[in-house]
């Protein structure tokens, strides 16, 4: 629901509230020429899509001696590739994921080439969309510390920090030929995706949390094992 602070009028029809969902949030958020972390002093380096990423994720990234190098979210594939990522992630951000199209078609090339792929929150609903499946706006999304997350090959439950108002397709995302990875226990919103055939997979989550649980740090080791 969309609402303003504002002086009271008489004639409250003459309000305009403009919908943020309508605008191309993930540029404002983006940075706008490459950024390298750890330079120098890492075994291997990863390409960061920046859609509006929280710096824990970087943070993470380093402490398991990972170089960063973090784009914009509108890079090229080619521009990506020439910095010879061992494997990309594609970061969390705002608003409406089916106004990234530069983003996706990049994602979309880099899984046709078999890059090591994990995304984080919007990154995936984006790999979604690079793979022909589809999302839907949530009627109340999620908001909170304790979304638990479901494991639909092992039956495990984690205990998730999930910040959202999107989420993916679950008819759609079958018929693109992805498979669900986690599942909300609650709603059974599609919580997680993975490729049946190449190294990519996401989760609609903060692994990183920061604040909240960090019961799924060990997603960062799994896209590790993967990139390395």
């Amino acid at each position: 629901m969309l609402g303003a602070v504002t002086e009271e009028v008489e004639d409250k029809t003459s309000m305009k509230i403009d919908n943020p969902n309508q605008s191309d949030l993930v540029r404002e958020v983006s940075v706008r020429q490459p950024i390298i972390y750890g330079e120098g002093r890492r075994k291997k380096q990863i390409a960061l899509i920046d859609c509006g990423v929280k710096y824990s994720i970087i943070r993470n990234l380093l402490k398991r001696n990972l170089a960063v190098v973090r784009f914009p979210y509108d890079a090229k594939s080619s521009e990506i590739m020439k910095a010879k990522p061992a494997g990309v992630v594609v970061s969390n951000g705002p608003g409406d994921p089916k106004t990234c199209k530069r983003t996706i078609k990049t994602i979309q090339e880099l899984i046709e080439a078999k890059v090591p792929m994990l995304g984080i929150c919007l990154g995936n609903q984006l790999i979604a969309l690079a793979q022909g499946a589809d999302t839907y706006k949530m009627k109340y999304g999620h908001r909170s510390q304790n979304q638990p997350a479901l494991d639909v090959k092992s039956g495990r439950c984690y205990i998730t920090t999930q910040n959202h108002g999107y989420a993916v397709d679950k008819d759609a995302l079958e018929k693109a030929g992805m498979k669900i990875w986690f599942a909300n226990a609650n709603d059974k919103s599609v919580e997680g995706i993975i490729h049946p055939k190449k190294p990519c997979f996401a989760v609609q989550w903060h692994p990183e949390a920061s604040p909240g649980p960090t019961d799924t740090e060990f997603i960062f080791d799994y896209f590790l094992k993967k990139a390395i």
